[in-house]
C-alpha cells in the first residue's frame, strides 16, 4: 500500500486483477485463459502481462495472497481456545472468507512455498484434527492427514459448487458435512 494509506492506481489494477483471475480460475481452472483473466477485469490482456508478465507469475502471487489471507483468519480465530465443533467453525469460516483465492491455492499449491502452506494452513488445521482426535471428539482411525485432505477438499469443493450460499449458510453446511462424517461417533465397525 502506498504511504499515505490509499492503494495507488497501480496497486488498485493489480488487485483487481487478482480478484478477476480468481474468480475465473475458480470457475474454470486450468481451462481460464490470460485472455479470460483480463476479460473479467476489464483490461486489455497487455495491461494483465504488465502486472503479471506470465501465467506463473500470476498464480505466485494469487497463491502468496491466499496463504497470507488464510493464515491471518486462522491466526486470528484463536483455534486452541475453543472447543472443536467451534474451532472448526472458525476454521471453515476463515477458509470461506478467502473464497476464489482459497480454491485456487488448493488446486495450485506448487505456486506457493510449500513451507508457508504448512506452516500457516495445513500445520494449523492438522493440529486441530489431531486435538480432536486426542479428546475423542474426531475419529482416530483415520490418519489427521488423510482428514485434512478431505476438510480442504470439502471446502473448496462447497466453494466452487451452485447455488452459492451466504457466508454463514457455507460455513454451516462444511462444518456439519464435515464434523458428522469425522466425528467420533461417525466411526464404522465391521
Amino acid at each position: 500500500m502506498s504511504h499515505s494509506g490509499r492503494p495507488t492506481l497501480r496497486e488498485r489494477v493489480a488487485t483487481a486483477i487478482l480478484e478477476s483471475a480468481a474468480g475465473a480460475l475458480a470457475a474454470e481452472g486450468e481451462a481460464a485463459s490470460m485472455s479470460d483473466v483480463a476479460a473479467a477485469a476489464g483490461v486489455a490482456r497487455a495491461t494483465v502481462y504488465r502486472y503479471f508478465p506470465s501465467r506463473e507469475a500470476l498464480l505466485e502471487a494469487l497463491g502468496r495472497t491466499a496463504v497470507e489471507q488464510a493464515g491471518e483468519g486462522l491466526a486470528a480465530a484463536r483455534l486452541e481456545g475453543v472447543s472443536i465443533d467451534e474451532a472448526f467453525t472458525r476454521a471453515v469460516r476463515a477458509l470461506v472468507i478467502v473464497g476464489d483465492y482459497f480454491v485456487v491455492l488448493a488446486r495450485e499449491r506448487a505456486r506457493v512455498d510449500p513451507g508457508e502452506f504448512e506452516r500457516r494452513i495445513a500445520g494449523v488445521l492438522q493440529d486441530l484434527i489431531r486435538r480432536g482426535q486426542s479428546l475423542g471428539e474426531i475419529r482416530d482411525d483415520i490418519p489427521a492427514s488423510w482428514l485434512l485432505e478431505w476438510f480442504i477438499g470439502s471446502v473448496v469443493s462447497v466453494l466452487g459448487a451452485r447455488p452459492a450460499l451466504g457466508v454463514e449458510d457455507t460455513v454451516d453446511a462444511i462444518t456439519s458435512l464435515f464434523l458428522d462424517g469425522a466425528g467420533a461417533g461417525g466411526s464404522r465397525q465391521g
